[in-house]
C-alpha cells in the first residue's frame, strides 16, 4: 500500500441504523408517518426534476468496507430502476471488502448507502442508470485527488472526523485538495456528522472536516415525515447525542458567500468562522432509507444518506459546475426551510441556521439555478 501525502486522519462513516436509535425528542403528532422512505418517494417529496439529460459521473469516497451486486441489484429492482453501472478505483491498495458481520459499525451500511441513494436519486431525475466510481482509500484528500484527475462531475464524501481530530494542518490541505476539485469543475458534497452540535469531539460545540472546508458543500440532516420536516435530534438536552452536526468552524473563517447566516450566540466559546451546514435533507433513522445489504432490507440514516443524495441531483444537471456554493446561499428560495429543533448547542430559526444550513431541497428549484433541462 502507498504512502498518502497527507496526514492520516482517523474518519469515521456517518450512517445510522434505525435499529440503534429510539426518538425521544417529543411525542410528535404524526407519531404514526414516521416511517421510513423508500428513494423515489423521498424524491417525489422533494420535488424533485425529471427527465434531465444527465450524463454526470458521481465519485463516492470510501475508507472501508464494500459492496456486492447482488445487494445493488435487488435494491434497485425492488425500487423499478436499473442497476448503476459501478467501477471500483483503488487508489492507495485500500480495496472494496465486504464482510458478513452486519455488526451496528459495519462499513458496508455506509457502502450501500452512498451507492444506493446517489444512484436512485439520479435515476429518478434522468430516467438513466447513474454511473459511478467508488474510490477506495485510507484518506479522503488522495480520494478526492484521484476523482478530480478521473474528471468525475461530483463527489460524496460522507466520512469525518472533527476539525479537533483534523488539526490545522490536515484540515487546510484537505480544503485545498477541495477548491483543487472544484476548480476542475467538480462539485464536493460532505456530510456534517451524525454526533449533535459536539460532533463527538471534545467540546459541546465542534463542526466536522470537510464538512467545514469551504469548497465543500455541507450537508446536515433532518427528521422528516409526510407532513412535517424538522431538525434531526433523537437525544434532546445533549450536545453528544444521535442527531445533524453543525456549528461554527475554529479552522476557517465566516465565508462571504453565506449570505444572512446568523453569527454564534453572544458570548459563545465555540467556533467563530464558516457556519456548518449548507444544505440538509431527512436523515434521521426512524425515517430513515430503506437499502439492501448484506442480502436484505435494512433502514439507515445519519448525514451520510444527505451527501449522496445531493450527489446524485447535480449528477443529473451534466454539466461541470464546481463552486456551487455560493449561487445556493444566493438563492435560499430553492430550499424549504427548517425553523423547528436543535442540534444541541443550536437552534433552528427562520433563515438560515448552524442545524439545517439553507434547509431541504427543493429539487426543481435547484435545477432550475443551474438550467438544467
Amino acid at each position: 500500500m502507498s504512502t498518502s501525502p497527507f496526514p492520516h486522519v482517523n474518519c469515521r462513516p456517518y450512517f445510522k441504523l434505525r435499529s440503534q436509535v429510539k426518538r425521544i425528542t417529543r411525542i410528535v403528532a404524526d407519531a404514526a408517518a414516521a416511517i421510513p422512505w423508500n428513494l423515489p418517494d423521498i424524491c417525489t417529496a422533494y420535488n424533485w426534476p425529471t427527465g434531465l439529460a444527465g450524463g454526470g459521473v458521481i465519485a463516492i469516497v470510501e475508507l472501508g468496507g464494500g459492496w456486492v451486486q447482488s445487494d445493488i441489484d435487488s435494491f434497485f429492482q425492488s425500487i423499478g430502476q436499473p442497476s448503476p453501472q459501478i467501477t471500483d478505483v483503488s487508489v492507495d491498495g485500500t480495496m472494496n471488502t465486504p464482510g458478513q458481520s452486519g455488526s451496528a459499525g459495519d462499513a458496508d451500511y455506509e457502502v450501500a448507502l452512498d451507492i444506493e441513494v446517489s444512484g436512485a436519486a439520479y435515476f429518478a431525475a434522468t430516467g438513466q442508470p447513474a454511473t459511478i466510481r467508488v474510490y477506495w482509500s485510507q484518506d479522503i484528500a488522495t480520494a478526492v485527488q484521484q476523482a478530480t484527475s478521473d474528471g468525475c462531475d461530483v463527489c460524496s464524501i460522507s466520512w469525518g472526523a472533527d476539525e479537533a481530530t483534523w488539526g490545522k494542518t490536515a484540515a487546510d490541505q484537505m480544503e485545498s485538495v477541495a477548491a483543487a476539485a472544484t476548480q476542475a469543475g467538480i462539485v464536493v458534497f460532505s456530510a456534517s456528522g451524525d454526533n449533535d452540535s459536539s460532533d463527538g469531539g471534545p467540546t459541546p460545540a465542534n463542526v466536522d472536516v470537510p464538512s467545514s472546508c469551504p469548497h465543500a458543500v455541507g450537508c446536515g440532516g433532518t427528521y422528516k415525515t409526510t407532513t412535517e420536516e424538522i431538525v434531526w435530534n433523537d437525544n434532546p438536552g445533549k450536545t453528544d447525542g444521535q442527531g445533524t452536526g453543525g456549528g461554527y468552524s475554529t479552522l476557517f473563517p465566516v465565508q462571504a458567500f453565506q449570505i444572512g447566516a446568523p453569527p454564534p450566540p453572544a458570548g459563545s466559546t465555540a467556533g467563530k468562522g464558516r457556519m456548518v451546514p449548507d444544505v440538509a435533507a431527512d436523515a434521521d433513522p426512524n425515517t430513515g432509507y430503506n437499502i439492501f445489504v448484506h442480502g436484505s432490507v435494512t433502514v439507515v440514516g445519519g448525514t451520510s444518506a444527505v451527501a449522496p443524495l445531493y450527489a446524485g441531483l447535480f449528477a443529473a444537471f451534466g454539466t461541470k459546475l464546481g463552486f456551487v456554493t455560493p449561487a445556493l446561499w444566493k438563492n435560499p428560495a430553492a430550499f424549504k426551510d427548517i425553523t423547528a429543533g436543535d442540534n444541541g448547542l443550536y437552534k433552528a430559526a427562520p433563515g438560515p441556521d448552524p442545524c439545517t444550513g439553507l434547509g431541504a431541497p427543493i429539487g426543481k428549484s435547484i435545477a432550475a439555478l443551474f438550467n438544467a433541462k
